[in-house]
C-alpha cells in the first residue's frame, strides 16, 4: 500500500513528506482555508494536485471531507456527522474524533450563521463569499435569538473568540481586536457548513426553544 501510494504521489509532482504534512496539518487542525496565510495556500494547492489520494486516505478512518471550492477552503467531518448539502451516512459509528463544544460557542455559532443568512438575504456579502458586521450587531442578535448577551467578561470573551478563529469561522476587519465593542468582524461562509439550514430554521421559526448541543455540527467534528 505504501509502494503504491508513494507512485502516485510521484506521478503527481508530491513527495511523501509533502503528502504527510498536508494529512498531519488537515487532522490536526480539521480544516484549511486558503486564503488565511500562505502556508494554507501552500497547502490547499498541493491537496488539489492529489484530492483522490486525501480523500482515500480519509476514507479508511471514515471521516469525509468538505471541499467548498467557491470559497477554496476545506473541512473534516468525523464518522456520523452531518454535513448540509450531503446525504448522511448513518454507519452507527460515535467517533471519539468528535470534541464537544461549549454551550457559548455553540450559541456563538448559531448566532454567526443567523447573521450570515440574513446577509446573504441583505445582498451584503463580499466576493470571497463574506459578511462584515459590527461587533455590536452580533451582540444584539445574540440577545434577541437566544435572549443572553455575549459574555462581557474579557478572558471569556477572548477565549470565545480565539476558539472562532481556530475553526476558521470569523476573522478581524481591522486591526482591532475582536473582544472591543467597537470592532468588527468578518464571517466566514464556512459557517454555513457547520450549522444545517434546517438548525436554522429552528432557531428563527416556529421552534423558539435553543438548540441543543447536538443540532450545531461540532466544529471539532474536524478531528482536532
Amino acid at each position: 500500500m505504501q509502494h503504491a501510494l508513494n507512485n502516485a504521489l510521484e506521478a503527481r509532482g508530491v513527495t511523501p513528506a509533502q503528502f504527510s504534512e498536508l494529512m498531519i496539518r488537515l487532522l490536526d487542525h480539521g480544516v484549511l482555508c486558503r486564503n488565511e496565510s500562505k502556508k494554507e495556500a501552500e497547502l490547499y494547492d498541493r491537496y488539489l494536485q492529489v484530492p483522490e489520494l486525501v480523500e482515500d486516505y480519509l476514507s479508511v478512518l471514515h471521516i469525509r471531507l468538505h471541499h467548498e471550492r467557491r470559497f477554496t477552503s476545506l473541512r473534516l467531518f468525523p464518522p456520523g456527522a452531518e454535513i448540509p448539502g450531503q446525504a448522511d451516512k448513518d454507519d452507527g459509528i460515535n467517533s471519539g474524533l468528535r470534541h464537544r463544544l461549549s454551550q457559548q460557542e455553540v450559541a456563538l455559532i448559531l448566532v454567526l450563521r443567523a447573521e450570515y443568512d440574513k446577509s446573504l438575504r441583505d445582498g451584503q456579502i463580499d466576493e470571497h463569499g463574506q459578511a462584515t458586521l459590527p461587533m455590536q450587531a452580533i451582540n444584539l442578535a445574540s440577545k434577541s435569538l437566544l435572549g443572553r448577551p455575549l459574555p462581557e467578561g474579557r478572558i471569556e470573551r477572548e477565549s470565545l473568540f480565539r476558539r472562532m478563529r481556530q475553526l476558521r469561522l470569523i476573522r478581524s476587519a481591522s486591526d482591532g481586536n475582536l473582544e472591543d465593542s467597537e470592532s468588527w468582524l468578518i464571517i466566514r461562509p464556512d459557517i454555513t457548513s457547520l450549522v444545517t439550514d434546517t438548525v436554522l430554521s429552528q432557531l428563527l421559526g416556529e421552534d423558539k426553544t435553543t438548540a441543543s448541543t447536538d443540532d450545531a455540527q461540532d466544529p471539532d467534528e474536524e478531528t482536532e
